[in-house]
């Protein structure tokens, strides 16, 4: 196992260009990408990454959610070209980076209207995680509260219908969504394909690696029974410290921890 962060967690600090170069000179074992307009999704945008980066592993990327990833659901053909188009863009994108992995919400329960459909959803799913596979990239759902996957069980249904689907495991939209993390983490077990990490103050506060309650070494643990040997990467919001030298001591927690669980 290794650790990482995911430029997310310094949004509106150091924009993605100079947070990459900040985790090289860091010395971090590995990065995921968040990728947050419109503009970032081009090309030209990840050219100029790929120099920050220098050596710097990128484990994953990410997009913000509702700029077109539920779009990829719909039945309306031309909304639906025209969000894998932008797919497209990030994929082409990800490969500049080397990156092998999408951090996936998919569908947004947003409205009202929403009708839970797993059928439907799982085929469309493997639609998206073929189209994927064709950049050389995994498609990898993500437990989140307000997205499709928010509940302990739908990722089984789906990857049953969609069997090169992956997972990834996030510990604070667990606790968000009122479940077990353990409960998620059993159910994708050997699919896991990395994990966002994050800590909680025992009054419930929201913390980096290593200050507050969280059992990392239960954790570790546990993934290790599943056979994992990817990333644990730390996302947290940008409100959750002050400042940077807050960030590289959890990450230095962190990555002590995940050479113990290697």
């Amino acid at each position: 196992m290794i650790a990482g962060i995911s430029t997310a967690t310094l949004f509106n600090r150091p924009y993605n260009e100079d947070a990459l170069a900040l985790f090289a000179e860091w010395k971090i074992a590995a990065a995921e990408v968040f990728y947050t307009s419109f503009s970032e999704y081009e090309p030209s945008f990840s050219e100029m990454l790929n120099v920050k980066r220098g050596d710097l592993f990128v484990n994953s990327f990410h997009v913000l959610n509702t700029q077109f990833e539920p779009q990829l659901y719909n039945a309306h053909p031309r909304v639906k070209a025209d969000s894998f188009s932008l797919l497209d863009k990030v994929l082409t994108s990800s490969r500049i980076l080397g990156a092998k992995n999408y951090t996936f919400h998919g569908l947004a329960r947003i409205k009202r209207t929403f009708r839970e459909d797993v059928p439907r959803t799982a085929e469309l799913t493997r639609e998206i995680a073929e189209h994927c596979e064709r950049f050389g990239v995994s498609l990898c759902l993500e437990n989140v509260e307000w997205a499709f996957y928010n509940r302990p069980g739908l990722f089984r249904e789906i990857k049953a219908r969609c069997p090169k689907l992956k997972g990834v495991l996030d510990i604070k939209q667990a606790r968000i969504s009122g479940y077990d993390y353990r409960e998620y983490l059993r159910e994708m077990g050997g699919a896991i394909s990395h994990v966002h990490v994050s800590d909680i103050t025992t009054d419930g506060k929201l913390c980096l690696a290593g200050r507050g309650s969280f059992d990392f070494d239960e954790l570790f643990r546990m993934l290790r029974g599943e056979g994992f040997t990817g990333a644990a990467i730390i996302e947290n919001y940008a409100g959750d410290y002050k400042d940077l030298g807050e960030l590289k001591s959890a990450y230095d927690f962190l990555a002590e921890k995940s050479e113990k669980y290697s």
